[in-house]
């Protein structure tokens, strides 16, 4: 395979200079070219070629180490990355997104309103209270109180000897992420499409290991809308696509009523307007100039359908253009949701604190 530069990339090649673990360029590369293992690891070759890795390293060994490792294996049409790979790379994501809000160890949140909810046990004890469901029970703790009360074997217990775990009212949360996948993320020599899959990534793996009764599902929407599994995001890309935010938002809302959770929430990534609708009768409609009306109108119907539903949409716009920033704001005020307006660099740590912030508040 042979890879020649079409253009030095400077943010690239400054973004692969912060990073001093060969694994976490890889893991870049990775995003960056779609999952294509072998294209990733022939520009990493490159980037050693002109001094953009760190000094020393053995290419060849951290290729193999990898084939040992299980996170990459070879295919009759070259390399790929396994399960385990995909499972790093979503560890990956996470660790560079999220680790000053991994470490705190927190995140449930009382519940919001009645119904769907669990019981988390949390290692506190308390004294026992007329109504405390009997598995919550310390036995070992209750036993020891009524020995010091009786100062015999006799197990003699009282309801003053019994301690309970306490426990705190949690609720599931279902998610819906919404990534944006229009020409316009590669658009102008800025790369919107990689940061927004990390950020896919960090939430499945957040969702995964920290709040396992969650729910995340992932839809990418251009001409038309589609839900893709975790496992896919790593190879997702761009097209030459209009932005049907309309069809991404009716997709994301049916998937959402479809879950029992009492949380439902659209979290949205997007760069650019709306310039095309799906109409009830199957038609496209597509205008790429300006802010068009009739598609406007009807993407904003569907966040007031949302709104009845109980789904918040939250917007996080990559763009610095007031005119589409208005739209934003606009679809924000009827669905009585939230916008945010971001940098590509930025945008992780936004995603993120909003998700775990939302989760501690409740919906």
């Amino acid at each position: 395979m042979r890879f020649i530069y079409s253009e030095w990339d400077d943010s690239l090649i400054q973004k692969i200079k912060d990073m001093q673990d060969l694994l976490s360029i890889f893991n870049h590369l990775l995003l960056k070219t779609s999952g294509d293992v072998d294209l990733a690891l022939q520009i990493m070759r490159e980037l050693g070629k002109i001094g953009a890795l760190p000094q020393g390293v053995d290419l060849d060994e951290f290729e193999k180490n990898l084939l040992e490792q299980n996170i990459i294996a070879k295919q009759n049409n070259g390399k790929a990355l396994t399960r385990k790979g995909e499972r790093a790379l979503r560890q990956s994501a996470l660790d560079q997104i999220f680790d000053h809000v991994r470490s705190s160890g927190q995140g449930n949140h009382n519940l919001p309103v009645a119904g769907g909810s669990s019981e988390e046990i949390l290692p506190e004890m308390r004294k026992y209270q007329f109504g405390d469901n009997i598995s919550h029970l310390d036995f070992r703790k209750s036993l020891l109180n009524s020995v010091s009360r009786t100062a015999s074997l006799s197990l003699n217990m009282s309801e003053s000897d019994l301690e309970v775990f306490d426990t705190e009212q949690t609720t599931s949360c279902s998610t819906v992420l919404l990534i944006d996948i229009s020409h316009s993320m590669v658009l102008y020599g800025e790369d919107r499409i990689t940061p927004a899959k990390q950020i896919a990534l960090a939430l499945s793996e957040l969702i995964l290991t920290k709040y396992p009764k969650d729910s995340l599902n992932v839809v990418l929407f251009g001409d038309f809308a589609r839900e893709v599994a975790v496992k896919n995001i790593p190879y997702v890309n761009v097209g030459p696509y209009h932005t049907n935010t309309k069809a991404g938002l009716e997709m994301a809302r049916q998937i959402l009523l479809r879950k029992k959770s009492v949380n439902k929430q659209i979290f949205m990534i997007t760069d650019g307007k709306p310039s095309m609708i799906t109409r009830s009768n199957g038609k496209v409609y597509k205008n790429p100039f300006g802010l068009d009306p009739v598609i406007v109108n009807r993407t904003l119907d569907e966040a007031v359908v949302c709104r009845k539903k109980r789904i918040t949409i939250t917007t996080f716009m990559i763009t610095d253009d007031s005119y589409l920033q208005g739209f934003v704001q606009k679809l924000t005020e009827l669905n009585r949701g939230r916008a945010y307006f971001s940098s590509v660099d930025n945008l992780g740590g936004y995603v993120l604190w909003d998700f775990v912030n939302r989760r501690r508040r409740g919906n």
